[in-house]
């Protein structure tokens, strides 16, 4: 057990240690730099007075790596906040309807958005907002929305259909009370390690698709924008592109490590609570 909650420790602690540096940067960033990049040095240089180096625009690369993280960090977040919240209620309202055509008709329609390519939703739900942050996190959290309502729905069937939520019907309790008090409260744990998990693939869905040049606008400081237009010039200027590369990574890792060991110990400490 003692092995078990130090191995959790450890990675609570290094999940928290690996967001340190990128949720600072995204945070503070935007506070201590100018939103008007200024562009007067020459083109993927390094070194004099640019710590990190020039893009091809002449900009300095720390500055835009401190003023990017806002977009990647925010937009993915927001995506799955949002894909968590519609999903989740679709996934439990049709888990506690108790009717499979109601069942259907909750389920059955998000499902065909699932076969459909990530980048093509991304350029479709974009067309009428070209460049702007909220076209990326509306289809990002549009795709996501299927899955998560299917796997919520699976982990919320035992609760909505079990004795506790029986007795909590019989005593008259409202359907919303059951749903949200009960079986939303059974289904969290998945919830949460199922989010931790998007945070991490939405942002390389995000970045992936700036980066393709279907999300924000090409000179935007976002880092995977940043990425975009400077991989050609790895070898010339590589801090253009491994710094923010080097960011994504260390959040996507940071945020698994940190939602397992929150959610192990949460288990642990039901297991106590079940046998003292």
């Amino acid at each position: 057990m003692r092995r078990g909650a130090r191995r959790r420790h450890r990675r609570v602690t290094g999940g928290a240690l690996l967001l340190a540096l990128p949720v600072t940067a995204a945070v503070v960033g935007p506070l201590v730099t100018p939103a008007d990049i200024p562009s007067d040095g020459p083109p993927y240089a390094l070194g004099g007075g640019h710590p990190l180096g020039t893009d091809a625009l002449g900009r300095d690369v720390l500055t835009l790596v401190l003023r990017g993280g806002a977009s990647a960090l925010g937009v993915a977040c927001t995506a799955v906040a949002l894909a968590v919240a519609v999903g989740g209620l679709l996934g439990l309202a049709a888990a506690a309807s108790r009717s499979r055509r109601l069942d259907d008709l909750l389920i059955r329609p998000v499902e065909l958005l699932l076969p459909l390519p990530s980048l093509l939703v991304i350029s479709v739900v974009g067309v009428g907002w070209r460049g702007h942050p909220v076209a990326v996190a509306l289809a990002v959290a549009a795709l996501n929305v299927p899955a998560v309502a299917r796997l919520l729905r699976a982990a919320a069937l035992d609760a909505a259909s079990g004795p506790v939520a029986e007795a909590l019907r019989l005593q008259g309790e409202s359907p919303a009370r059951i749903l949200f008090g009960h079986v939303g409260r059974a289904v969290l744990p998945v919830a949460a390690a199922d989010a931790g998990a998007r945070v991490g693939s939405a942002v390389f869905t995000v970045a992936a698709a700036n980066f393709l040049g279907l999300g924000l606008d090409p000179t935007s400081p976002d880092w995977g924008v940043v990425i975009a237009a400077s991989r050609e010039a790895l070898f010339v200027q590589p801090w253009a592109v491994c710094a923010p590369t080097l960011l994504l990574v260390l959040f996507t890792v940071g945020v698994n490590l940190l939602a397992d060991g929150l959610l192990a110990a949460k288990a642990e400490g039901k297991a106590t609570a079940w046998n003292p």
